[in-house]
Protein backbone atom coordinates (compact mmCIF):
# COMPACT_ATOMS: atom_id res chain seq x y z
CA UNK A 1 0.00 0.00 0.00
CA UNK A 2 2.86 2.46 0.36
CA UNK A 3 4.13 2.52 -3.08
CA UNK A 4 0.61 2.38 -4.19
CA UNK A 5 0.49 5.42 -1.99
CA UNK A 6 3.53 7.18 -3.29
CA UNK A 7 2.84 6.48 -6.35
CA UNK A 8 -0.21 7.96 -6.55
CA UNK A 9 1.46 11.09 -5.12
CA UNK A 10 4.10 11.13 -7.97
CA UNK A 11 1.00 10.75 -10.76
CA UNK A 12 -1.07 13.19 -9.03
CA UNK A 13 -0.18 14.88 -6.14
CA UNK A 14 3.78 15.97 -6.50
CA UNK A 15 2.86 18.32 -3.43
CA UNK A 16 2.73 14.90 -0.73
CA UNK A 17 6.39 13.96 -2.21
CA UNK A 18 7.33 17.45 -1.34
CA UNK A 19 10.36 18.26 -1.58
CA UNK A 20 11.62 15.68 -3.93
CA UNK A 21 12.16 16.95 -7.26
CA UNK A 22 9.67 15.29 -10.11
CA UNK A 23 12.99 13.70 -11.84
CA UNK A 24 13.94 11.67 -8.08
CA UNK A 25 10.09 10.98 -7.48
CA UNK A 26 9.50 7.69 -9.56
CA UNK A 27 13.24 6.53 -7.96
CA UNK A 28 11.95 7.33 -4.87
CA UNK A 29 9.20 5.24 -5.62
CA UNK A 30 11.16 2.10 -6.78
CA UNK A 31 13.02 2.37 -3.56
CA UNK A 32 9.91 2.41 -1.25
CA UNK A 33 9.09 -0.89 -3.08
CA UNK A 34 12.41 -2.84 -2.86
CA UNK A 35 11.98 -1.77 0.87
CA UNK A 36 8.51 -2.06 2.22
CA UNK A 37 6.88 -5.21 -0.25
CA UNK A 38 10.20 -7.02 -1.65
CA UNK A 39 12.35 -7.15 1.40
CA UNK A 40 9.45 -8.31 3.45
CA UNK A 41 8.18 -10.94 0.95
CA UNK A 42 11.48 -12.01 0.71
CA UNK A 43 12.01 -12.37 4.70
CA UNK A 44 8.71 -14.34 5.09
CA UNK A 45 9.93 -16.60 1.52
CA UNK A 46 13.22 -17.39 4.03
CA UNK A 47 10.93 -17.34 7.54
CA UNK A 48 9.04 -20.41 5.23
CA UNK A 49 12.39 -21.80 3.47
CA UNK A 50 14.05 -22.17 7.51
CA UNK A 51 10.50 -24.19 8.81
CA UNK A 52 9.65 -20.90 11.21
CA UNK A 53 6.34 -20.47 9.54
CA UNK A 54 3.96 -22.98 8.57
CA UNK A 55 2.79 -21.00 5.37
CA UNK A 56 3.15 -17.52 3.91
CA UNK A 57 -0.26 -16.77 4.47
CA UNK A 58 0.43 -16.48 8.29
CA UNK A 59 -2.80 -18.13 9.30
CA UNK A 60 -1.26 -18.67 12.91
CA UNK A 61 -1.38 -15.71 15.03
CA UNK A 62 1.64 -16.27 16.77
CA UNK A 63 3.49 -17.12 13.27
CA UNK A 64 2.64 -13.57 12.76
CA UNK A 65 4.73 -12.11 15.13
CA UNK A 66 8.22 -12.20 13.88
CA UNK A 67 7.40 -11.39 10.54
CA UNK A 68 5.33 -8.43 11.59
CA UNK A 69 7.97 -7.23 14.13
CA UNK A 70 10.57 -7.68 11.38
CA UNK A 71 8.42 -5.28 8.99
CA UNK A 72 7.85 -2.78 11.34
CA UNK A 73 11.34 -2.59 12.55
CA UNK A 74 12.31 -2.37 8.79
CA UNK A 75 9.92 0.37 8.04
CA UNK A 76 11.19 2.57 11.34
CA UNK A 77 14.84 2.09 10.02
CA UNK A 78 13.66 3.04 6.86
CA UNK A 79 12.50 6.62 7.82
CA UNK A 80 15.07 6.90 9.79
CA UNK A 81 18.25 6.47 7.42
CA UNK A 82 15.81 8.43 4.88
CA UNK A 83 15.45 10.97 7.56
CA UNK A 84 19.29 10.82 8.85
CA UNK A 85 21.01 10.56 5.56
CA UNK A 86 18.81 13.18 3.31
CA UNK A 87 17.37 16.48 3.26
CA UNK A 88 14.12 15.48 4.38
CA UNK A 89 13.05 17.05 7.91
CA UNK A 90 10.68 16.49 10.24
CA UNK A 91 7.99 19.37 8.35
CA UNK A 92 8.25 17.69 4.65
CA UNK A 93 5.11 16.18 3.36
CA UNK A 94 6.97 13.38 2.64
CA UNK A 95 8.60 12.61 5.75
CA UNK A 96 4.84 13.04 7.27
CA UNK A 97 3.81 9.98 5.05
CA UNK A 98 6.37 7.67 6.08
CA UNK A 99 5.67 8.72 9.39
CA UNK A 100 1.57 7.91 8.99
CA UNK A 101 2.71 4.65 7.01
CA UNK A 102 5.31 3.49 10.30
CA UNK A 103 2.24 3.95 12.55
CA UNK A 104 0.18 1.68 10.60
CA UNK A 105 2.05 -1.69 10.24
CA UNK A 106 3.81 -0.85 14.35
CA UNK A 107 -0.42 -0.84 15.09
CA UNK A 108 -0.08 -3.87 12.80
CA UNK A 109 2.57 -5.59 14.98
CA UNK A 110 1.56 -4.70 18.34
CA UNK A 111 -2.27 -5.68 17.73
CA UNK A 112 -1.21 -9.09 16.22
CA UNK A 113 0.80 -9.55 19.94
CA UNK A 114 -2.58 -10.11 21.32
CA UNK A 115 -5.73 -10.15 17.92
CA UNK A 116 -5.36 -11.59 14.80
CA UNK A 117 -6.99 -8.79 12.28
CA UNK A 118 -7.08 -8.50 8.54
CA UNK A 119 -3.84 -6.65 7.62
CA UNK A 120 -5.06 -6.39 4.44
CA UNK A 121 -8.38 -4.47 5.19
CA UNK A 122 -5.91 -2.19 7.36
CA UNK A 123 -3.52 -1.70 4.96
CA UNK A 124 -6.74 -0.64 2.41
CA UNK A 125 -8.57 1.49 4.96
CA UNK A 126 -5.55 3.17 6.49
CA UNK A 127 -4.71 3.92 2.54
CA UNK A 128 -7.94 5.89 2.41
CA UNK A 129 -7.65 7.79 5.60
CA UNK A 130 -4.70 9.56 3.95
CA UNK A 131 -5.96 9.62 0.49
CA UNK A 132 -9.70 10.98 1.79
CA UNK A 133 -8.46 13.90 3.67
CA UNK A 134 -6.19 14.85 1.10
CA UNK A 135 -9.39 16.01 -1.22
CA UNK A 136 -9.24 19.34 0.47
CA UNK A 137 -5.66 20.01 -0.41
CA UNK A 138 -6.04 19.00 -4.08
CA UNK A 139 -7.45 21.93 -5.80
CA UNK A 140 -8.05 20.32 -9.32
CA UNK A 141 -10.21 17.58 -7.41
CA UNK A 142 -6.92 14.97 -9.22
CA UNK A 143 -7.55 12.86 -5.77
CA UNK A 144 -11.58 12.26 -6.34
CA UNK A 145 -11.31 9.47 -8.38
CA UNK A 146 -8.77 7.72 -6.74
CA UNK A 147 -10.04 7.87 -3.27
CA UNK A 148 -13.39 6.76 -4.93
CA UNK A 149 -11.69 3.52 -6.07
CA UNK A 150 -9.50 3.02 -3.16
CA UNK A 151 -12.80 2.44 -1.40
CA UNK A 152 -14.51 0.14 -4.05
CA UNK A 153 -11.02 -1.57 -3.56
CA UNK A 154 -11.05 -1.63 0.32
CA UNK A 155 -15.09 -3.03 -0.04
CA UNK A 156 -13.61 -6.11 -2.44
CA UNK A 157 -10.18 -7.02 -0.36
CA UNK A 158 -12.25 -7.04 2.80
CA UNK A 159 -15.16 -9.22 0.81
CA UNK A 160 -12.67 -11.14 -0.57
CA UNK A 161 -10.84 -11.90 2.92
CA UNK A 162 -14.37 -13.75 4.37
CA UNK A 163 -15.19 -15.07 0.80
CA UNK A 164 -11.87 -16.85 1.19
CA UNK A 165 -12.57 -17.65 5.01
CA UNK A 166 -9.40 -16.19 5.94
CA UNK A 167 -10.64 -13.67 8.23
CA UNK A 168 -14.09 -13.26 10.47
CA UNK A 169 -15.93 -10.45 9.92
CA UNK A 170 -14.93 -9.27 13.41
CA UNK A 171 -11.35 -9.39 12.02
CA UNK A 172 -11.71 -7.50 8.89
CA UNK A 173 -13.66 -5.13 10.50
CA UNK A 174 -11.45 -4.28 12.88
CA UNK A 175 -8.52 -4.27 11.14
CA UNK A 176 -10.80 -1.61 8.75
CA UNK A 177 -11.28 0.58 12.05
CA UNK A 178 -7.43 0.30 13.31
CA UNK A 179 -6.25 1.19 9.56
CA UNK A 180 -8.87 4.36 9.25
CA UNK A 181 -8.14 5.41 12.84
CA UNK A 182 -4.48 5.25 12.79
CA UNK A 183 -4.12 7.28 9.73
CA UNK A 184 -6.87 9.87 10.66
CA UNK A 185 -4.98 10.66 13.59
CA UNK A 186 -2.07 10.84 12.00
CA UNK A 187 -3.35 13.42 9.52
CA UNK A 188 -4.77 15.17 12.20
CA UNK A 189 -1.61 15.17 14.40
CA UNK A 190 1.18 15.88 11.36
CA UNK A 191 -1.13 18.33 9.05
Amino acid sequence: MVTYLFTLFALYFPLGLDPLKIETQWTFVIIIFAFTFLLPAVNIGLLKLFGTISSITLQNRKERILPFTFIATLYLVITYLFYSRTGVSMNDNLFKFLLIADALVVVSAITTLFYRVSIHSLAAWGFIGIVVPLNKLSEDGSLFYPSLVAIVLAGFIMSSRLQLHVHTTREVMIGAVLGLATSLIGMVILF
